[in-house]
């Protein structure tokens, strides 16, 4: 039930955004937009309790108990970044928006902005890291807890390599070629809040 829970969530967080842009741009009702955006949270905090309330009706942990643990912590991490990156595509596509901002591609502007997204996958991984540690507790020793270890050390994976991605881009910036001309784009330029 919980493997079917957490892809309940992922197809109700399409229709959400779906339904907020619609909303937004089609309606040109910006508030009930924003306000059905705001339920996205709601997903993650149903899913929170039904994991819980599982695990304490006796439910043996095993790596549906970790992927929702993990669900959770990338939707706390990459959720709002996914949603401003959807709105300034769908406004410029569709609705004669502002062409969404490219991020840097050479230098130390790259570097900034591969810092930033990193920045966002350790977020999510340490959240996961944290939600999974919590059902270990929440098991007890007495549980069997390998899947959701097992899970944790994958979230330690993802932080080592957004780590190494973005240590690489700091210690060999990509610099841009000597014909190109290169426009300055800040790396901490992004399309300004909708939501």
């Amino acid at each position: 039930m919980i493997a079917l829970l957490v892809v309940l969530c992922e197809v109700a967080f399409w229709v959400l955004l779906a339904a907020g842009l619609a909303l937004r741009y089609v309606a040109r009702k910006p508030r009930l937009g924003a306000a059905v955006l705001l339920c996205e949270p709601l997903l993650e905090v149903v899913l929170l309790v039904v994991t819980a309330i599982d695990l304490k009706n006796g439910a043996e942990p095993d790596w549906k108990h970790g992927l929702a643990a993990v669900y959770i912590g990338f939707t706390v991490g990459l959720g709002h970044s996914t949603i401003k990156w959807v709105d300034a595509r769908v406004a410029h596509r569709w609705f004669g928006g502002p062409p969404p901002v490219k991020p840097p591609k050479y230098g130390m502007a790259r570097a900034v902005h591969e810092w930033r997204t990193a920045a966002r996958w350790i977020l999510a991984a340490v959240v996961a890291l944290g939600l999974l540690q919590a059902a270990v507790w929440y098991v007890g020793a007495g549980g069997e807890t390998d899947s959701l270890r097992m899970w944790q050390q994958k979230m330690g994976w993802v932080i080592g390599i957004n780590l190494i991605i973005a240590g690489g881009y700091t210690v060999f910036p990509k610099q841009a070629p000597k014909e190109a001309v290169t426009e300055r784009e800040p790396a901490d330029r992004e399309p300004a809040d909708r939501f």
